[in-house]
This record gives structure tokens, C-alpha cells and sequence, in this order.
């Protein structure tokens, strides 16, 4: 069990860190010398740098990612092998975990704890996929006679991994496990806001035995740095997790060079209250759903539905709950800290000035600490009740600690709207009813359908995707490994 580092360390971790790209195996600055600037959402202070990369670097990375793939040690190891060097990493990842944590609490804002969660999920995501990297089989398909037909699984080659400030150190892994596991080489390029977990494990992949050029990383501003990566021509996959906007963006780059993608693109997703639900087993966790990270989880539960015969006494018993609630600084390890940054702020207080002018109810307000910094970038969570389904606030995601209350009669009123926005990720069904909880699970259009319950501690061998605006393909579990490979067909005349 990871100790929780102390606020001290999260406060000064990582001060002065001059951030380099990882690119076949060494560390290197930007070709320009150009820097980023990393500031903490918690007081606005600027604390390290990263490299500001462009095309060139894009360029050297996808190089030495090729090579790594082709024709070095990679190329020729056994799924055994890549399994060992995953599982180590793991390991490594473990001995440095309060460090790891802290960087991730201070790079994002996020409280102490979660940053813990993060780094114990990270952990397990190499574990994983190191156990899972000699076990992906071919089929043989019965065909013709005097024919033996078989398949077997692939590595694309050089896979793009574009990952959001959000988790950087879960969704790093995540990709990192599967693509890795399956024999594809990697370029990481982490989002601007968060990107120096991402080098750490980077240099931690090295020491754990990763020959050069398989795992690099290259940190930049996405119109430069992921721009380039998401069009480069000798990138076999691309794999995105973030905004609808800008994954239309990258599926369209990497169209010109018909590749692959995979596309998480966020979710405004459900949880449906009927009248029999196990409230006091539901509350901490409607609560925790929409608050964790501060709101700026793309499966945050954003949205409550709620069986009318117990809408008033679940929309009372959420307020008291969120009067309650307080945004502070990552080292207080609160309900919930900062916004990652100025522009994220900006986007949600919009909603909530917007909501409150459309004349939707405020049911209650949680509070931002007196003390917090001035310059950290501090939502206050805030619980909206009876919200027309037709308004932005019902269908648009907001990415913040903002939670909506909707009251509904019966089934096929919970299933219109859960269904009633463009997007499809993730949805929770409270209620004791086993018929019910089957008939729900199959009518709501999600990726995944939670049944008295919401997450499962980053549910890292659970298949996870949307439908419909909130992406295509699939990662975590075995399923990701599918998204990894190709399949190829071999078929035998023997007569």
C-alpha cells in the first residue's frame, strides 16, 4: 500500500526541473531551445519547464521510434520478454511512487490522495499488460481441403499516443501497456498543462531495460508538437484521449495517411436513481463521481436521474453534501482542488453564469477555501436541480465540479434521457430490481454501464470506450490489445 506523500513534498517536488524530450533513449532538448513553462494550478507559480517541441523533434522521435521497431533488440524479443521489461517498469514506477504522486498532484492540481489512486493504477496497468503480453493467441479456421488457414496478431509498428492533462499518469499507461505489450514502439506526446509524469516514467522505462527508441516522449503544444505527430507519415496508429474538437482534428490528420485511431473523446454521462435504490450506499458515490479530479473526468457522473417519488429527498440529501464541500490547494488534500488552469476555469464558471441566467435552480454551493492562492484556478462545486434537457448544461460537457438533477417517471422515461445527449461513455444504475438492473443495462447507450456502483479504482481490466460523440475502439482489458494489433491471415495449400 502506496504511504501518502506529505504536503511538503508536494509542495516543493519537482522545482527546477528543466523537462527534456526522451528520444532514442537519451534526454534532449527541444532543436529550437524552446522552453514551456509549467506552472501549478494550485497558486499559478511556475515551478520547471518542458521542452517546446516542433516538427524536427516530432520527426527524430518517429525516427528513432522506426529504427526500435525494425531493427533493434525490440524487434527479435519475445512476448515473454517485452512482458518482463512491462512488469519491471511497474516495479520501478513502485519504488518511486510518493515521488510520482507528488509530481502528479502538483503538475495537475489534483488532491494528494487522488494522486496516489493515479499512481497505484499506473502500477497496475504495467502489471497488467506485462502478464498479458504472452498471452494474445491466433485461431486456426477450418477451411478448404487441403488447406490450413491461421491468424495471428500483430504490432502496427510506431504507435502516437496524444494524452490529456487530466490523468496523464493512468492514460500514459494505459496506452503505453497495450501498445507495448503487443510489440509496437511508442511517441508520447503529453499535454502541455501536465506532461512531467510522463518524462519521469520515461527515464524510469530505461532503467527498467527498455532497449533505446522504444518508449519516447516528446512534450510541446499540440497546434505544434501533437500536430506534427498526429499527421506524420510513418506513424502507424494513433490513439487520443480528450475533447470531440480536437479528435476530429487528429482522426482527420491521420486519415491523409490512412491510419488507425483510437478516440476517447468525454462523455456527459448518467446515473439513474429509481425509488428502490440503496440511497445511503448511492450518495458518497453520485458525490464522488463529479467532484473527483474536480469535475475533469471524461466518465464524471455530470448527470442525476432521479425516480420522482425520491427526487426531493435525494436532490436534499446531495445539497447537504455539497454545501459541505471545499476546492483548496493540491497539498491540503481536499474534497477537490484547482481547475488545471486559467482557460478551464474560464469555460466553466461560463456554464454556471449561463445556467444561472437561464433561471435553472441552484440547489446549493460548495465553497473555495479562504486561504487558497490567489493565483490557483479555483471552481467552488455547485448543484443544479430540475434542468431542462435541452439546455447546454443537460448536453454539454462541462469539465468541471458541476453537477445537474433531472426527475424522471419510470424506465422508458430514464432511458430517453440518458440517451438524450450526443455523447455515450460511461452511465450508473441504481436500483434493486434484477430485472430492471438487466433491462437498463442493455437500453443505455454507453461504453460502460455501472449497476450499483460508478468506477471500479480505474477498472484497469475493463474494456473502456463510448459511443456515439464520445469516440470509437476500445482500451484497457484484452480489448485494448485487439486495438494494438492487426490481424494477419496465413493460409497453407498443402494439397
Amino acid at each position: 500500500m502506496l504511504t501518502q506523500p506529505d504536503s511538503d513534498l508536494a509542495r516543493r517536488v519537482g522545482e527546477g526541473t528543466k523537462g527534456r524530450n526522451v528520444i532514442g533513449g537519451a534526454p534532449v532538448m527541444a532543436q529550437s531551445g524552446a522552453t514551456l513553462d509549467v506552472a501549478s494550478p494550485s497558486d499559478g507559480a511556475v515551478f520547471a519547464t518542458i521542452a517546446r517541441s516542433e516538427a524536427a523533434d516530432v520527426d527524430a522521435a518517429v525516427a528513432a521510434a522506426r529504427a526500435a521497431f525494425e531493427t533493434g533488440p525490440w524487434a527479435k524479443m519475445a512476448a515473454a520478454g517485452r512482458g518482463r521489461l512491462l512488469s519491471r517498469l511497474g516495479e520501478r514506477i513502485a519504488d518511486h511512487a510518493g515521488e510520482l504522486a507528488a509530481l502528479e498532484s502538483r503538475d495537475t492540481g489534483k488532491p494528494l490522495r487522488q494522486g496516489v489512486a493515479d499512481v497505484t493504477a499506473t502500477e497496475r496497468y504495467f502489471e497488467y499488460y506485462g502478464g498479458a503480453a504472452d498471452k494474445v493467441h491466433g485461431e486456426q479456421i477450418p477451411f478448404l481441403d487441403g488447406y490450413t488457414a491461421l491468424t495471428m496478431r500483430e504490432p502496427h509498428g510506431v504507435v502516437a499516443g496524444i494524452i490529456p492533462w487530466n490523468y496523464p499518469l493512468q492514460i500514459l499507461a494505459r496506452v503505453a501497456g497495450a501498445a507495448l505489450a503487443m510489440g509496437n514502439t511508442l511517441v508520447i506526446k503529453p499535454a502541455e498543462d501536465a506532461s512531467l509524469t510522463a518524462l519521469r516514467v520515461a527515464e524510469l522505462a530505461l532503467e527498467a531495460g527498455f532497449p533505446d527508441g522504444v518508449f519516447n516522449v516528446v512534450t510541446g503544444l499540440g497546434a505544434e508538437a501533437g500536430a506534427a505527430l498526429s499527421a506524420h507519415p510513418d506513424v502507424d496508429y494513433v490513439t487520443f484521449t480528450g475533447s470531440p474538437a480536437t479528435g476530429t482534428a487528429i482522426q482527420a490528420a491521420a486519415a491523409q495517411n490512412n491510419r488507425g485511431v483510437t478516440m476517447e473523446l468525454g462523455g456527459k454521462s448518467p446515473q439513474i436513481v429509481f425509488a428502490d435504490a440503496d440511497l445511503e450506499a448511492a450518495m458518497p458515490v453520485l458525490v464522488n463521481a463529479i467532484i473527483q479530479n474536480g469535475g475533469q473526468t471524461c466518465s464524471a457522473g455530470s448527470r442525476i436521474l432521479i425516480e420522482r417519488p425520491v427526487y426531493e429527498d435525494v436532490a436534499s440529501e446531495l445539497a447537504a453534501r455539497f454545501a459541505a464541500l471545499t476546492a483548496e490547494p493540491h497539498w491540503a488534500d481536499a474534497d477537490l482542488g484547482p481547475l488545471i488552469n486559467a482557460r478551464q476555469a474560464e469555460r466553466v464558471a461560463g456554464f454556471v453564469a449561463d445556467a444561472r441566467a437561464a433561471g435553472i435552480a441552484v440547489l446549493a454551493e460548495g465553497s473555495v477555501a479562504a486561504d487558497a492562492p490567489a493565483g490557483g484556478h479555483y471552481q467552488a462545486p455547485v448543484l443544479f436541480g430540475t434542468v431542462d434537457p435541452q439546455s447546454d448544461l443537460a448536453r454539454e460537457e462541462v469539465f468541471g465540479p458541476v453537477l445537474s438533477l433531472f426527475a424522471f417517471d419510470g424506465e422508458d422515461d430514464a432511458v430517453r434521457l440518458a440517451n438524450a445527449t450526443d455523447f455515450g461513455l460511461v452511465a450508473g444504475v441504481w436500483t434493486k430490481d434484477g430485472g430492471r438492473q438487466h433491462r437498463m443495462a442493455k437500453r443505455v447507450r454507453a461504453g460502460q454501464v455501472y449497476v450499483n456502483g460508478y468506477g471500479a479504482g480505474g477498472g484497469i481490466e475493463l474494456p473502456f470506450g463510448g459511443f456515439k460523440r464520445s469516440g470509437h475502439g476500445r482500451e484497457k482489458g484484452f480489448e485494448a490489445l485487439k486495438d494494438m494489433s492487426a490481424t494477419k491471415t496465413v493460409i497453407f495449400n498443402h494439397g
